[in-house]
């Protein structure tokens, strides 16, 4: 029987998960079937989840939209969402949602000066399941997967399911993990032979991250890169952009038929770093996936998880004995 999302959601073990959203419908979200063409619904999904980024207290480290599923890498901010007011709540939820009659009745000057203490008492509660809401793994997921099924719905003009019924969560227990998981996610398309090269894979977390570095800025709707970890770092990734990039590039130059093949010898001082072997750094970002199930990092780490999640079997030993000592 599986395990409940949010069994599988520890913030005590970790803040940083790939989920994977796949579709259950025959009929890809991009290409053509029947001479009509799909493609513009993988810029639905990258635009959602632009949206969702400044709605949630949930920062997108990387995402792939593919033909028939897409990756995403979060990182749940919950101090983020501790810290906002009932005013930065409400307004956040409206923004995706309705409210209540209270809750749009507090929002506006002249009416909330007509609300009784025990009105505000209810908005104030309200608020404050909004705000768990706001950094929850399942509900960021819900608020895309729902959104992109509805539209797709009516522009089939039929009703069901788009999406499989859960989307599949992956805890990244620690940097390698991360770093491995993202590069993984950022290469879909490139593994796939739908783009060659990472700059030109389109609906993806490294080309957005690409342009914009291209004109000196850094993507507001992406989780910015803050360097070494062990240094006073504001908010972000602990690697370098130009590390990262780098990175992903000499990983991109792998030939992918067979994932095997021959890596170029300036290994990225982040692999250095993160004590990954090139032959090892090459299976983590082709077959991440399959070499893990709900949880990835070296080994230390999946114990002290499985503990955690009450697990009579470390899942993933094996894997993370061979691939990140």
């Amino acid at each position: 029987m599986p395990k409940a999302r949010k069994s599988q959601i520890s913030l005590s073990d970790t803040p940083y998960y790939h989920c994977i959203s796949r579709f259950v419908r025959r009929a890809f979200l991009c290409g053509e079937e029947n001479g009509k063409s799909f493609e513009h619904r993988r810029q639905w999904v990258e635009d959602r989840i632009h949206v969702l980024s400044e709605v949630f207290a949930i920062d997108v480290c990387a995402y792939a939209v593919m033909s028939n599923h897409s990756h995403l890498v979060l990182h749940v901010n919950k101090e983020k969402a501790d810290a906002l007011s009932t005013e930065d709540v409400i307004q956040r939820w409206h923004k995706l949602y309705n409210g209540t009659l209270l809750s749009q009745r507090y929002m506006s000057p002249d009416s909330r000066k007509d609300l009784h203490e025990i009105q505000i008492k209810a908005v104030e509660l309200t608020a404050e399941v909004w705000r768990k809401r706001l950094f929850d793994i399942s509900w960021f997921m819900r608020a895309l997967n729902e959104y992109i099924a509805r539209a797709a719905n009516k522009e089939d003009d039929c009703t069901g399911h788009f999406w499989e019924g859960r989307f599949k969560s992956q805890a990244l227990l620690d940097e390698s993990a991360l770093a491995a998981c993202m590069a993984y996610v950022d290469l879909n398309p490139v593994r796939a032979k739908m783009a060659k090269t990472p700059e030109t894979s389109d609906h993806t977390s490294i080309k957005y991250r690409i342009n914009a570095a291209k004109v000196g800025k850094t993507p507001k709707r992406l989780m910015p890169f803050a360097g070494n970890p062990r240094l006073e770092m504001p908010h972000g990734l602990p690697f370098t952009l130009p590390d990262y990039l780098q990175l992903v590039d000499i990983t991109s130059r792998y030939i992918p038929p067979n994932k095997r093949g021959k890596v170029e010898h300036n290994l990225p001082s982040i692999l250095e770093r993160l004590n990954i072997e090139q032959e090892h750094w090459i299976t983590l970002t082709t077959q991440f996936e399959t070499c893990f199930k709900h949880a990835a990092g070296k080994v230390s780490h999946l114990e002290q998880y499985a503990q955690n999640q009450h697990q009579q079997r470390v899942q993933g030993r094996q894997s993370a004995m061979r691939l990140l000592g």
